[in-house]
């Protein structure tokens, strides 16, 4: 664990009033986790809220025989909406998470978290955010599965992940395969048109988004 900086929570929660910072100074705790290492898993007890201070993280569903289903990302400044469920339920958690790339999380006990809706408006008003935001990001992933095909999902799956870190795809035709339930050869082929039409270029180890 490392010490909390107030100056790394005033940059990536501005909006939280100045008592509410001194007690999370003084209550929460810095973790950090490699790229590629879990955050949380399937099964876990969640004992605190999860707040993202620096890196990329994706949430994530897993199945028994280890196929992914990408539910969305997390940036700076973001919460985990449903580890905050699952905290407040006392339940186990029905998700993955994992560092895209090294990562600092904000762990927050779940009995503040819990104390702070009704205590501090910023800190109720953060919560309610964060839920309306992954609400709304699930509605558009579950549209692009039950309404789309998958050279359109392909492609809403690279505009989310431009939203989030940039133009430079740097993930393997394996990796975006695993995320869309799909092979590898098939992930390739639909790159490859996708390519042909001007959209992207791809390159050795990243694939370069245009304009999809």
């Amino acid at each position: 664990m490392e010490t909390i900086q107030k100056d790394v929570i005033v940059k990536q929660f501005p909006q939280f009033e100045q008592p509410l910072l001194e007690e999370i100074l003084a209550h929460s705790t810095i973790k950090v986790v490699a790229e590629g290492d879990e955050v949380m898993r399937t099964g876990q007890y969640i004992r605190s809220t999860v707040l993202l201070l620096s890196g990329l993280m994706k949430v994530y569903r897993e199945d028994d025989e280890g196929n992914e289903f990408l539910m969305y990302y997390l940036e700076p400044g973001n919460a985990c909406a449903l580890s905050m469920m699952c905290t407040a339920r006392d339940e186990q958690s029905k998700i993955m998470a994992k560092a895209v790339t090294e990562v600092e999380v904000l762990l927050i006990p779940s009995h503040l978290s819990e104390l702070w809706l009704g205590k501090y408006k910023t800190w109720h008003n953060f919560v309610i955010a964060s839920y309306r935001q992954r609400f709304e990001e699930l509605l558009q992933t579950l549209d692009s599965v039950a309404f789309k095909g998958l050279d359109e999902r392909l492609a809403f799956y690279l505009k989310r992940h431009v939203q989030v870190s940039g133009n430079e795809v740097r993930l393997s035709h394996q990796q975006i395969a695993t995320e869309l339930n799909s092979s590898r050869e098939v992930i390739s082929r639909l790159l490859k048109k996708l390519e042909q039409t001007g959209a992207i270029s791809l390159h050795r180890n990243y694939i370069e988004v245009h304009d999809i």
